[in-house]
Formats: C-alpha cells, structure tokens, sequence
C-alpha cells in the first residue's frame, strides 16, 4: 500500500471511532437517567478500575500505557456529561451569566481602591494605572487588603501577583484560596529599582540595606557584590525608603522606585540596579462582588484535583481539546492537608465565546473542587 492508500485506512478508522464514541456518550446519558432514578453517584471508582485493567490486557503490554491515557479521558469526558445533566446549570454558570449582565458597562472611574504599603509603594503606581482618579487607602499587609475589600471598606484592592524575575507572590495565592474575592482585572508595572540613601552618603558607607523581599530577589546580583553589607526584608519599597529617610542612621539605604527618592528627600546612589532591565510585576485587582466587564479574555481559576495518576494531564486535555490557551499554571500545597496541591490556571478565552462556559462543564467531572476567580482584561 502507497502512503495516500494508508492515509484512506486512518480515515476510515478514524470515522469508525467518532461512531463509537458517539453510539458510547448515546448509552453515557442512559445511564446518567439510570442513577439520577435510582439515587446512584455519577464516579464509580472500582468500575473504571476494573474497565482499565480489563482494557489494558486487551490492548497488550505494548499499547496498555495509551489506552490506559486514552480511556481515561474519556471516562472524565462520560463523567462530565452526567453531571451536567444531573445538576442542570451549575452555580459557576448561573453566577457567570448574571454578572456578564448585570455589570457595568464602563470601568469604575473613582472607587476607593485598597493597595499595600505607602505612597510611593508599586501597588500605587499599579492602581493610577487601572484607577486613574481613584482614592487610594494604605494598608500594611496583604491580608489587610483583602479584609478591607470583603468588609466593604474599599471597593477594590491591588496586588502584586508576579513578577517576571523573582516569580509568583505566593502569600497572595494562599490568600486567594482564603478569602471570597475576584479579579476583576490586572496590569503590568515596568520594575526599576534604585539605591536611595540620605543626601551626602556615599556608596561605600552603607552596611545595612533595607527592602521588600521580592525587591530583594530581584536585586540578587547586585546585591551579592556589596560586601559586608547587611540585607533586610521589610514590609514594602517605598516604607524602606522612608524608613531611611527618617532614621539617624546615615549607612543604611534602601531599594525602592525612582519616585521614593523625590517623596522621601533621599539620593540615588546607583540607579536600575534590578537583575534584568525587563523587569515587570503584574498586579491584579480584587472585588468582593463578581464584575465582569466588556473584552474580558482571561480567566483565572483554583482546582483541587484526585489524587489519581494523570488527573493534571486530564485537566490539561480539557483545555486543548476545547481550543483554549493556557497562559499560567501554579501548584500551591493545600493547607492542612497531606502532600495535596491547589493548581491556579489563567486562561486565554473570550468570556463571549462557547467554549468559556463549556470548560466549566468539562471540568467539573474532573476536579475534587473548583473556584473560578474571575474573568479580566489585562492593561498593558
């Protein structure tokens, strides 16, 4: 056989098994009426373990490690289908469909917007970007911000979620998992740290240097060459700077932005001194209340999968199969479990397009737990 008359065979298989699975997903349904009469769960875990080994003989040795992929997505694909058609419309769905109509048109203009640190702090330049007009309240802690959000004191609060070279703020994903809030949108802020001190010092007086800890993770290079000198973390760049503006210590300084050298009346002694010059940190903004504006296209979620052998790769598939870009996966340890992990996915997907609400009926089947987090438009 020539290689065209070869192609022929793989499609007339290949059409041979797009009849089976649809006579399969056919009897799928069947039985989802069977167990939503007779009170039976939709997983049966001793029946696919049963089916997989069955199927794996079948196949042989050789071809056991592709069915044993192959059918389980497709019993996470049946199991999919009867959810939904057990459940009905899920509360992700329903919650999603209210906020596409019912919010605003046009971004908030002037809210009152939560952000950490102080002014000068990055988190200010973040929110002038998303909230131009916007009335900024300090607060000292990450987590301060989200109770001031959930309590109604601010109406949006900024974080800092990553940076392009330290990596993710992982207090703020455990935070995510924590708290009832939702991003409502995010922005990247280009990065420069500097060397303040108080004027008259020189470089070679300094021994202690204060800064955020992602400042610091970001300034590794820099920082590895000055000898004999002390690095402190603290709270946030801009309360650094003014820490040293106001101490009457005169060989300490700070790595904070530009703009803290003019509010603090500090000198720059070495300017960008960051690792990388493309240095960005992305900042999202929370909501207590789901808000979803027009040109959203991404999304942002939290999954909790089994603890089963290929649950992330099935994940994985439902966003491939759907045509939908992942742009981000994290894995954080759930907190009083045993070697468990939370994944966070953002999503490239318009929130108008099908195959948004279709991914939550896919993954339902999947996951142990999910939580959507929102669905944005990022500034750039």
């Amino acid at each position: 056989m020539d290689l065209n008359e070869l192609r022929d065979r793989i499609d007339e298989i290949d059409s041979g098994i797009v009849r089976l699975i649809s006579d399969r997903m056919e009897v799928v349904r069947e039985v989802a009426k069977y167990k939503a009469a007779s009170g039976k769960p939709v997983y049966d875990p001793q029946r696919e373990r049963e089916k997989l080994a069955r199927i794996a003989a079948e196949a042989g040795e050789d071809l056991a490690p592709v069915t044993d992929v192959l059918f389980g997505v497709i019993f996470d694909l049946s199991r999919s289908a009867q959810h939904r058609m057990l459940a009905g419309e899920s509360a992700i769905r329903s919650r999603i469909k209210g906020a596409l109509e019912n919010t605003q048109k046009q971004f908030p203009v002037r809210p009152v917007v939560a952000c950490q640190g102080i002014e000068g702090a990055y988190s200010q330049l973040a929110c002038e970007r998303m909230f131009p007009s916007g009335s900024i309240m300090y607060f000292r802690t990450f987590d301060s911000v989200f109770s001031a959000v959930e309590q109604g004191l601010c109406q949006y609060g900024i974080l800092p979620l990553e940076n392009s070279t330290a990596g993710s703020v992982n207090r703020i994903y455990d935070l995510m998992m924590e708290h009832e809030c939702f991003i409502i949108r995010s922005c990247r802020v280009k990065v420069d740290h500097c060397l303040l001190a108080k004027k008259g010092v020189r470089p070679g007086d300094i021994k202690e240097i204060f800064s955020h800890e992602q400042a610091i993770a970001q300034c590794q290079g820099f920082l590895e060459n000055l000898k004999h000198v002390k690095v402190t973390p603290c709270a946030n760049t801009a309360e650094a700077a003014r820490m040293v503006s106001e101490s009457e210590r005169c060989d300490i300084a700070a790595l904070s932005s530009p703009g803290c050298a003019g509010l603090y009346g500090l000198e720059c002694l070495d300017s960008c001194v960051q690792d990388k010059a493309n240095n960005y940190t992305r900042f999202i903004c929370i909501s207590k209340k789901l808000e979803i504006y027009p040109g959203a296209n991404r999304t942002s979620l939290m999954v909790v999968l089994p603890n089963r052998r290929g649950s992330l790769y099935r994940a994985l598939s439902r966003f491939n199969a759907l045509g939908i870009n992942l742009l981000k996966l994290e894995s954080r340890p759930l907190v009083n479990s045993d070697f468990e992990f939370m994944f966070y996915f953002d999503l490239e997907v318009s929130v108008y397009s099908d195959e948004f609400l279709r991914v939550f009926d896919d993954l339902e089947g999947a996951v142990t737990s999910l939580k959507y987090l929102g669905s944005y438009t990022e500034v750039v």
